[in-house]
């Protein structure tokens, strides 16, 4: 919608028509991506066209919107945001000035974003049988079920097996789980074919019958049993009083949805950004070009960027824009003591900046007056946000602490332990590594391959995500390439570990409530 637009026209009000543009990737380039119908003769437009767009948290998607007169080339204004913003906004409903004609006020712009529902259910039901075939020679069938969706081309796939139960002409299944997607692609009336075997050790599993049904007809059962005639069609052709080869009967079928980062967002979860950067002196001292805090004035260092690459994209989620932002490794003035956990800012009552501007220029001005030192000690930083992540666990509040690092850790048990602690708080935690070191040491916190474990306790989720920044860096010296790649990968778990939380400590989002 368009508030308050520019008054072109001599006769009557402007007819109005929105261009969206999409910036591509790690470019300065916008590409054209769609446009609004017109409304004639208004300046207070609300547009029906939606822009239907692939979102992806971990990626800064720049959108610009230029507002014009129809048929005429008059430029009324335009807005540039980033899709996170609008996500990230109260209800996902953002409200900017439209800007660009100068002298004037141009009047506002008003985006509102909503998540295309994706058939996010999941169902849960549970199945037995009565009186089926008696198919092995010494005792009993050994029977269980195999789901089929049956595809646009009239082909099946196979989508679901239960469980073998033993010996027994009358099986009752163990409910089971199956997205709504998987078992008939969000379209209820789809045919969902059944087929029953007998098991047989050798893998020859004897055909006992089948039968049919929809996702429309199985979810009658929340109100009734259904009963299914098992039928065998070479059986039926050879003997005329064939009546059936038994029955299933559906005893069970509930609905739940399966919620999404979008869903917990939209409901106000906040993502609160903590950075924590190495302050040790294996980094080389920072008025050294061959420093890794070195910064030229045509380059940022390794650190900037990556704290970069990453603070802008997730400050779209939080409402705040303070992020507490600590050095760890240095001996701090003024009685040169070593600290693993000190503010930046110098201030420990309040350690937060002002955005990602404000976390750098308190990064600058440290390398400043502090002391390069060691050891790399881990623990104390994150044991610190674990703390103020305990406070707030009913999923209003998730932590997000990035650790920027050139290498070997010195507190490998302590860190081990304060990650395993940590994972059962709403935080996760990103870990980047700069330099030419060897970081072996990181890829175990990461626990992708190896849940990680300390004293025999296991982390409750993988919560941690290493990446060394060298993989990332642009061989053309592109550094907004560099950044949006880094980005990419480090945020990627983000979405998915947010939802393991919730998921686990059983918090739904809370509605956002229609206008």
């Amino acid at each position: 919608s368009l508030r308050n637009l520019l008054d072109m026209d001599t006769f009557s009000k402007s007819d109005p028509v929105v261009v969206l543009f999409v910036q591509v990737s790690g470019s300065s380039e916008w590409k054209e991506f769609g446009r609004t119908e017109v409304i004639d003769n208004t300046l207070n437009p609300d547009f029906v066209r939606k822009f239907v767009l692939d979102y992806y948290f971990e990626e800064k998607q720049n959108l610009r919107f230029d507002v014009a007169l129809f048929g005429a080339q008059d430029f009324l204004g335009q807005a540039f945001v980033a899709l996170g913003e609008v996500i990230g906004s109260q209800r996902g409903r953002l409200e900017r000035p439209l800007t660009g004609v100068p002298g004037k006020r141009c009047g506002t712009i008003l985006l509102l974003a909503e998540e295309l529902s994706n058939c996010r259910d999941i169902v849960t039901m549970q199945l037995c049988a009565n009186k089926l075939d008696k198919k092995d020679f010494f005792g009993k069938s050994d029977p269980f079920l195999v789901f089929y969706r049956s595809n646009e081309d009239g082909t099946f796939t196979i989508c679901h097996k239960t469980e073998v139960v033993k010996n027994t002409l009358n099986p009752v299944w163990q409910p089971f789980t199956i997205p709504v997607r998987a078992l008939c692609n969000g379209d209820y009336d789809r045919t969902v074919k059944i087929d029953v075997y007998d098991w047989d050790r050798d893998g020859s599993h004897d055909f006992i019958g089948e039968f049919a049904t929809s996702y429309r007809e199985l979810s009658r059962a929340q109100s009734q049993f259904t009963v299914y005639e098992v039928l065998n069609p070479r059986k039926k052709c050879k003997k005329k009083k064939y009546v059936n080869s038994g029955t299933v009967t559906l005893l069970s079928f509930s609905v739940e949805s399966e919620f999404t980062f979008v869903d917990y967002i939209r409901g106000g979860t906040q993502l609160n950004f903590t950075v924590a950067i190495d302050f040790t002196a294996s980094n080389g001292l920072p008025s050294q070009p061959t420093s890794l805090h070195y910064a030229s004035p045509y380059q940022l260092s390794a650190y900037a960027l990556a704290l970069k690459a990453v603070g802008e994209i997730i400050q779209d989620y939080d409402s705040d824009k303070l992020f507490p932002a600590y050095g760890f490794g240095a001996k701090v003035p003024p009685d040169g003591k070593i600290s693993h956990q000190f503010p930046l800012n110098n201030n420990v009552e309040n350690p937060s900046c002002a955005g990602i501007e404000g976390v750098l220029e308190s990064y600058l001005q440290s390398l400043r007056t502090v002391q390069l030192y060691g050891p790399t000690n881990f623990a104390p930083v994150i044991n610190q946000v674990a703390g103020i992540a305990a406070q707030v666990t009913d999923g209003s509040q998730y932590h997000v602490l990035l650790i920027i690092t050139d290498g070997v850790i010195s507190d490998m048990l302590q860190t081990k332990e304060a990650i395993v602690t940590a994972s059962s708080l709403p935080m996760s935690i990103i870990i980047v590594g700069v330099g030419p070191a060897e970081f072996e040491a990181m890829e175990e916190l990461d626990g992708d391959e190896v849940r990680l474990s300390s004293r025999g306790r296991y982390a409750e989720r993988d919560i941690v995500q290493f990446v060394p920044f060298r993989d990332y860096v642009d061989d053309s010296g592109n550094q907004v390439l560099s950044m949006a790649r880094l980005a990419k990968d480090v945020l990627a778990e983000i979405p998915e570990q947010l939802l393991s939380y919730m998921k686990t400590r059983d918090i739904k989002p809370h509605r956002a409530d229609p206008e």
